[in-house]
């Protein structure tokens, strides 16, 4: 492998570079020692978000199967500052007594759904885009299992293997069908040969019904709640942020360059699964007491949400989405560092043990109604920008009706997250949380998110940056 190929490859090759490095200094760590590798593994994996900065080059490997460019490259980037965020979360958790004896296996099951996560976005054809998303979803499933003593993880690991078993199943249907009627798995050949035949027609629902299970949508998305109740709560936060816009990012991709030719086919189905995915997760969200459970509903409805965007099409389409994407991590990365600080501390994560945590907690208190507000897209934070390109996408294509659909369900996303803080500022707790201090790997977790959530909404040059990368590709 020559120097450009090596270019190419940059992120997927340091990445595995830095789980080798983990694995060494598993090996040769004492027992008494072993809590170092969090702070190593962090220090290592920042040099490697700083370096996947440096200016890349574009091109592909293995006669098209991997491909590389500025607006992918910049995606990865994006991946791996929240993926930063979750390990600086997590610290704490992991240096509990129970975790102790796992906490490289913790990091490196991470990194390695994460290498899967880039090979899938830079895929240039169906098998690598398998092979990726194969590879990010089964060391997922043993995260979600992690917590071994505690019966909802061990439900948490079977359900996420299971469903990613099914789904990969109704995947590969569709892609075999596409396979058979265009001769050819890769993007740009299945782009030539793609017409409105019924099997080619067919095999694309079920590719749809497939990535459908990765990204949650309705009526797909009966898995997540429980799921992300029974996960850690870092993996929680992964799989509802990372892995989530990393099959989003590929999805948007296929959509416009794969199946770009039949916009007018998959138009409205995308429009009724915008729809569903935004109405029923924030009905269901509006009933959940326990946090993970309220945010997994509200990861949900964040879904129909990016569907909007999609129907942009072109580049307006794809900027908004991997913008809302960025927003997004710093958003939801935001509520769930709060939750996680929580019950590390406590134990707690039903909304009723909130009351009252602003008199214990301020400042606590204040990233979590950043967040939330964030999450339902009041201004200034970055969550109205964010709502607000998504909108002006589908708009740009005179979806006015669906809008307004999309704006009134931000309304109601309005009234249940502000139950949230509800319970932290008014309703009263004769035991609230008592007052704590996080450690400091979660305190710097918290401040990237809150500088995210105010900075990304009033830099104007992300968002025209992010819009002249998807240009080029």
């Amino acid at each position: 492998m020559n120097l450009q190929n090596f270019l190419l490859m940059r992120h997927e090759l340091l990445l595995i570079l830095l789980v080798i490095v983990i694995i060494f200094a598993e090996i040769f760590s004492k027992e008494e020692t072993k809590h170092r590798i969090i702070n190593f593994s962090i220090v290592l994996f920042f040099i490697q978000t700083v370096v996947g900065f440096l200016p890349v080059t574009q091109g592909e490997l293995f006669g098209g199967m991997f491909q590389n460019d500025i607006f992918r490259s910049t995606f990865k980037n994006i991946l791996n500052i929240g993926v930063l965020i979750v390990l600086l979360q997590s610290s704490a958790w992991l240096r509990k007594e129970e975790n102790k004896e796992k906490i490289s296996e913790y990091i490196i099951l991470l990194l390695s759904t994460l290498i899967g996560m880039f090979f899938m976005v830079s895929s240039g054809d169906f098998l690598m885009m398998y092979i990726g998303l194969e590879l990010a979803s089964l060391p997922l499933a043993a995260l979600a299992a992690y917590e071994t003593k505690k019966a909802k993880s061990a439900e948490a690991g079977i359900k996420l293997l299971l469903i990613s078993s099914l789904s990969t199943g109704i995947l590969l249907y569709g892609i075999s069908m596409i396979y058979g009627t265009t001769g050819s798995i890769y993007f740009a050949d299945v782009a030539a040969n793609f017409g409105n035949s019924s099997l080619q027609i067919l095999g694309f629902i079920f590719f749809v019904a497939g990535m459908g299970f990765k990204i949650s949508l309705v009526p797909f998305h009966l898995w997540t709640a429980d799921v992300y109740e029974g996960a850690p709560i870092g993996i929680t936060a992964y799989l509802s942020v990372i892995s989530k816009g990393a099959a989003i990012f590929i999805f948007t991709i296929i959509l416009y360059k794969v199946f770009g030719a039949i916009s007018h086919t998959w138009n409205p189905l995308i429009y009724a699964l915008a729809v569903a995915t935004m109405t029923i997760g924030n009905l269901f969200a509006i009933r959940q007491n326990n946090m993970k459970r309220f945010l997994a509903f509200s990861s949900i409805a964040q879904a129909g949400f990016i569907l909007v965007g999609i129907l942009g099409l072109g580049d307006m389409g794809s900027t908004s989405v991997v913008y809302y994407i960025l927003v997004y991590i710093f958003t939801n990365l935001a509520a769930f560092g709060v939750v996680s600080a929580i019950y590390n501390e406590s134990g707690k994560e039903n909304m009723d043990d909130y009351n009252g945590l602003y008199k214990t907690n301020p400042k606590l208190s204040l990233v979590m109604t950043l967040a939330l507000f964030s999450l339902a897209g009041i201004p200034p934070v970055a969550g109205f920008f964010g709502k607000f390109f998504l909108f002006t996408s589908a708009a740009s294509q005179g979806l006015y009706i669906l809008v307004l659909i999309g704006v009134l369900n931000a309304t109601l996303s309005l009234y249940y997250y502000l139950k949230v803080a509800k319970a932290i500022f008014i309703d009263p707790s004769d035991n609230p949380i008592p007052y704590f201090k996080s450690d400091f790997n979660a305190r710097v977790g918290l401040l990237l998110c809150v500088i995210g959530i105010i900075v990304v909404g009033f830099a104007a040059s992300i968002y025209e940056a992010i819009y002249s990368f998807s240009s080029l590709i």
